[in-house]
């Protein structure tokens, strides 16, 4: 993954500058193209222009040097200007058909400009004028409005072609001739009137000029390649990303299956103030007032030789398990399983003030003392012949608290005399009893009936503790679900006023009291005779 990393880190320092010199490269060179172009095709155009009208100059000047002046050398009398010129000897054109004449010589060539003078009242014995859509359309229009000019563009998406149309308008001189001359189709022409049109159309085949854009296309060419270029780039990207998204992706199952095998082997707040970041991973510690909390279970030496391996094991599991759960639903700090021992206690990493945390540290010692009930119940029913008894003491006191070890291995425990208080006061109380210091009893009397021990000393601690053992509930605590529990030898006795229905509760009364007379008439009785005992009373 470091690879892929390293990978897409040097991929974007290259496209950065790769994509900031596209932009500018996009920036600057659409307009510099755009420029070149329009520079290239103003020449292209202005070189047609230019050759267009070298040509009609020299069909105008071809025109007039054959068939003006050619005619007037050669005539031999006077020279007289008519619209038959040709078959006139020493005649000369007259201007409208100059203009006719001009007009077929322009648009015999094959050029982009043509031009003609058409009208549809032509002179008598000379050839009709062939008018299309578009010039009769013009010469109609013109009579209507001589001032409004007639353009028409057509063609197709790469051939375009423009027609400019302007009318021909009668002078005084003109409406003399065509009023007078017998040739002339109408006589009543008046100054202003509109004979015809002259047309110029100019063909612009645009796909001839297609080739005067190319810096543009060389232009849409580099951004095309540049497009496919990034696109190929940020697909790579992706899938690099991708790749590492995968990578990181197993890399988190991993480091979530990996911490939710290291939370087995801490207490949910350690786990929780690490992977948040609360608390560092180092050497450290502090001094707080906590309750701690010490069991072990009596006579477990005994019991482990009495059972096997495996059923010790799967018992002892069970049985840390059922009290693991009861501490953290009290919130606990569970520290460790010593042996058969187990070590908690309230105040650290989190707390709710020493009164309330050594109250909660009562509660979770009753829970425990009752579920244990609960669980020897069912362990004999399992066949297990002696099951647990735990002991229980609950002191409240200065530790030190943190982490305890070295830089390569810790422990986050806790360390002082208070806590081995803890454990002392646990050796010294009754099986299934709970066993409390002073400090502890007096933050939590208002739940416990309790009386005092006789004091003992401590390694460490100056002064005498007075131990008070817990001999009944009061509040709260006496109003929490009963379980009487009584086993000796010939006696298991397991009662959960909780659990028990009312049928439950007409059976046991029943057995209850036919329990003393099953026992007089069965019991073995000692008549206390120095010679013999028997069962049933001395003769």
């Amino acid at each position: 993954m470091a690879g892929l990393g390293e990978q897409i880190a040097r991929e974007q320092r290259t496209m950065g500058p790769l994509l900031v010199a596209a932009v500018v490269v996009g920036l600057i060179g659409l307009p510099v193209a755009a420029w070149l172009d329009l520079r290239d095709l103003s020449e292209r155009m202005l070189r047609t222009q230019a050759s267009e009208i070298s040509r009609i100059i020299d069909d105008m000047r071809g025109f007039y040097g054959s068939d003006v002046v050619g005619r007037v050398l050669k005539a031999d009398g006077a020279v007289t200007a008519t619209h038959n010129y040709r078959d006139v000897p020493g005649a000369i054109p007259i201007p409208a058909t100059l203009s006719i004449e001009l007009g077929k010589r322009i648009s015999a060539h094959d050029g982009s400009v043509k031009y003609r003078f058409v009208s549809d009242l032509p002179f008598k014995g000379r050839e009709p004028h062939q008018l299309d859509t578009f010039e009769r359309n013009a010469i109609s229009a013109f009579r209507a409005n001589p001032s409004e000019p007639i353009i028409e563009a057509s063609g197709s998406l790469l051939d375009r072609h423009v027609r400019a149309a302007a009318p021909v308008v009668m002078g005084q001189v003109c409406v003399n001739c065509h009023n007078s001359h017998p040739d002339s189709p109408k006589t009543d022409w008046k100054v202003g009137d509109v004979r015809g049109i002259q047309e110029i159309s100019v063909a612009q085949p645009i796909g001839a000029n297609v080739l005067s854009f190319k810096y543009l296309l060389l232009y849409f060419g580099f951004a095309a390649a540049a497009g496919l270029t990034f696109i190929f780039l940020q697909r790579r990207q992706s899938a690099l990303v991708h790749g590492m998204n995968t990578e990181l992706a197993e890399a988190n199952d991993f480091l979530a299956a990996i911490s939710l095998k290291i939370a087995k082997y801490l207490s949910p707040q350690i786990y929780k103030s690490i992977f948040s970041g609360q608390k560092d991973v180092t050497i450290a510690t502090e001094r707080k007032k906590l309750t701690i909390f010490f069991s072990d279970i009596k006579d477990f030496t005994a019991i482990a030789e009495r059972l096997q391996p495996e059923d010790l094991t799967a018992l002892l599991n069970e049985y840390f398990t059922e009290m693991s759960m009861i501490a953290l639903k009290h919130e606990a700090t569970v520290d460790k399983f010593i042996g058969d021992a187990l070590l908690v206690f309230f105040g650290d990493p989190e707390t709710k003030g020493v009164e309330e945390d050594a109250r909660a540290c009562l509660r979770m010692a009753v829970d425990m003392q009752r579920r244990l009930e609960q669980l020897n119940r069912m362990w004999r029913d399992r066949g297990i012949e002696q099951p647990f008894r735990a002991r229980m003491g609950i002191n409240t006191g200065y530790c030190n608290v943190g982490n305890f070890g070295s830089d390569d291995r810790m422990d986050y425990t806790i360390i002082g005399a208070e806590a081995n208080l803890a454990a002392r006061l646990q050796s010294i109380a009754e099986p299934g009893g709970i066993c409390l210091s002073y400090e502890t009893y007096a933050l939590v009397r208002d739940l416990v009936r309790a009386r005092p021990l006789a004091p003992i000393a401590m390694k460490g601690i100056s002064r005498e503790v007075v131990p008070y053992e817990v001999e009944g509930l009061l509040g709260e605590l006496a109003q929490r679900p009963q379980v009487i529990s009584e086993h000796a030898t010939g006696l298991d006795l397991f009662l959960d006023v909780e659990a028990i229905d009312e049928n439950g509760v007409e059976r046991a009364k029943k057995r209850l009291s036919e329990a003393p007379l099953r026992v007089r008439v069965t019991g073995r009785v000692s008549c206390g005779c120095s010679r013999h005992s028997h069962y049933g009373a001395c003769p």
